[in-house]
């Protein structure tokens, strides 16, 4: 499989627009009139050697400094948060399905654990936990394969209890989110006081 995972595949995309930014911007600088007049002389080849310069400079810095553009804004601990409670919510209403020993109900969520494990534990710091959720994750997909009731409830519990995942409370009064981007809309904490 040679597709790039989404983060990555974002980053490459800003590296590419960061280039073709600084070459188009150091381009309109070479062509751009000169403030003062001057007679026509050698200077202007002087002048626009100089400019075309500027610009494979500039593309040279680009290409040789990419962690500029690879700044990663959405890492945050809002991010985390909203995905280990979305997420995490959502695997947790699976623990009835899976002591019925429903594999399909624990299948078709198989994206709940995979945004999980990359929302709630990203970049190089946690590394070492999201490898171990990746693992527990298997595990429980391998049960899954096997049609094992037993292993599964096994992978499941323990990946419950090594992830730290509580079911959401429902809330029937008060107010939890006030709009369509908070993260407890559309689960079953989600609340507004309507008068």
């Amino acid at each position: 499989d040679t597709t790039l995972p989404v983060h990555q595949y974002h980053q490459f995309i800003m590296k590419i627009q960061a280039l073709v930014s600084a070459v188009l911007v150091g381009s309109a600088a070479a062509f751009a009139p000169a403030a003062t007049s001057r007679s026509t002389t050698s200077l202007e080849a002087v002048d626009r050697r100089t400019a075309f310069t500027q610009i494979a400079t500039t593309a040279a810095f680009v290409a040789a400094a990419p962690q500029i553009a690879s700044a990663d804004g959405a890492v945050s601990n809002a991010s985390m948060t909203k995905a280990k409670i979305v997420y995490g919510s959502r695997i947790a209403d699976l623990k009835s399905a899976v002591a019925a020993g429903d594999f399909a109900a624990v299948a078709a969520e198989k994206n709940a654990f995979i945004l999980y494990n990359s929302g709630t534990y990203p970049g190089a710091k946690n590394k070492s936990k999201k490898a171990a959720a990746v693992e527990g994750t298997n595990a429980i997909f391998a049960a899954i394969r096997s049609k094992d009731a037993a292993g599964l409830k096994s992978a499941y519990d323990s990946y419950v209890a090594a992830n730290a995942i509580n079911p959401l409370k429902e809330v029937t009064d008060g107010q939890t989110f006030s709009s369509d981007f908070g993260y407890l809309a559309r689960t079953k904490a989600a609340s507004i006081y309507v008068r």
